[in-house]
């Protein structure tokens, strides 16, 4: 398996003063779970949009796992926002709704291994989500909604 780079939480005191770090593509975010947010900034650094079909099809299958496993998208939809529209870029230029948070030497191979397609294998077997996208109770990042409208993807992610 290629090597990826993952995101990374460093506590800075109590819960509302923690720190995420999300590389997605390139370039890495950092913000404080202040409500800062990633409006204009696209998942594997490309200003191509994926097919509004591609993105109401994961939105729907997001929200849905979401409700199934319990957990809960990111306090700042932004966020929730970036990653689906990297799962469903995914899905257009590679068939599968790969992890669009994680850097791959060959991104066809890793689709055919299905090991980061969403929800990935951590998620499944112990509901770690990298993205974020996927939030347990204990999460200090979640927030309290399993739903999100196309509507609010596209104002986040419109550059």
């Amino acid at each position: 398996m290629n090597r990826s780079v993952g995101c990374q939480l460093r506590p800075g005191g109590a819960p509302v003063g923690h720190t995420l770090a999300l590389p997605l593509g390139k370039e890495t975010k950092v913000f404080r779970n202040s409500g800062v947010s990633l409006s204009g900034f696209m998942a594997d650094d490309t200003s191509t949009p994926a097919a509004s079909e591609s993105l109401e099809v994961i939105r729907r299958f997001a929200e849905t796992y979401a409700q199934r496993t319990g957990t809960y998208f990111c306090s700042d939809p932004g966020v929730t926002a970036v990653v689906l529209e990297g799962l469903a870029r995914h899905k257009d230029e590679l068939g599968g709704a790969l992890c669009p948070c994680r850097h791959y030497e060959d991104k066809e191979a890793e689709v055919q291994q299905a090991f980061w397609n969403c929800p990935c294998v951590p998620m499944r077997e112990r509901k770690e989500c990298h993205c974020m996208l996927f939030l347990t109770e204990d999460n200090p990042f979640r927030g309290e909604k399993q739903t999100i409208s196309l509507e609010e993807i596209q104002a986040s992610t419109s550059g």
